[in-house]
């Protein structure tokens, strides 16, 4: 998707350096390529946006992969034959950025993007070096597509979702756009006025860049200060501000 004239004088006049930073979004489209998804459409802006500023971006299709169902780290252990997953966390953990993209389906996101929350999910009890769970200092955003109602209800809860799994959610981190009620052109059909729509293109533009300023920020500081927060203290009995009880 080629980005507006104010998109690309955004990029051009930006003094900020996000060279170092990494992206990955998850397109939840129940579609496998190399059928048209009108979520990559939504995504191909933000994407744009962030390689105009150095970031690296991956963009996953989690149809296109044989990823098991599941809230363990590798559903192979658990009897199933295949599972791309554990590969899949590989990237995960490299990115500062994670982005879900979804279509809406009965006002819900896609069975996809659940599928995708839980496999997250399996391997957040992981910690990091600073013994903090594994996707502290990572922030997270959404971008939902549809022609039906749904778009705030489905970022409501892909964002808690996220934030509950550790990731740091910045100001205005949804975006989405969706036709009239009712059958009728979706975000990439002729005349569906998707990719002109000014709102989706402000928001979608917004969150972009809220995402990478404050991963920039999270990456500067070493990601979210460990004091109160590491689960491998608290294991070992530490209770940071608080008396052990063990001691008293």
């Amino acid at each position: 998707m080629p980005l507006t004239g104010k998109q690309i004088a955004l990029c051009e006049e930006s003094p900020y350096d996000f060279s170092g930073l990494r992206a990955l979004f998850f397109n939840c489209t129940l579609k496998r390529s190399p059928q048209r998804s009108h979520t990559q459409g939504l995504i191909d802006i933000s994407r744009a946006i962030m390689e105009k500023n150095g970031v690296q971006v991956d963009v996953l299709r989690p149809v296109d992969r044989r990823i098991a169902v599941g809230i363990y780290p590798d559903m192979r252990e658990q009897g199933w034959e295949q599972d791309d997953w554990p590969e899949i966390y590989q990237q995960v953990k490299a990115a500062d950025i994670l982005v879900l993209g979804s279509p809406i389906w009965l006002g819900e996101k896609s069975s996809v993007c659940t599928q995708m929350i839980e496999r997250l999910y399996s391997s957040s009890s992981d910690l990091n070096s600073a013994g903090q769970y594994a996707y502290y200092g990572k922030v997270g955003g959404c971008l939902i597509t549809g022609n039906e109602d749904g778009v705030k209800h489905c970022a409501m809860n892909i964002l808690y979702s996220l934030q509950h799994l550790g990731c740091v959610i910045p100001p205005q981190a949804d975006a989405g756009w969706i036709g009239e009620a009712g059958p009728g052109p979706s975000y990439l059909d002729p005349d569906s006025g998707g990719p002109e729509n000014d709102f989706t293109n402000r928001n979608t533009t917004f969150m972009t860049w809220n995402l990478m300023h404050l991963a920039r920020l999270l990456k500067e500081a070493g990601g979210v200060p460990a004091h109160g927060n590491q689960r491998s203290e608290w294991d070992a009995g530490c209770r940071f501000d608080y008396p052990n009880p063990e001691y008293r």
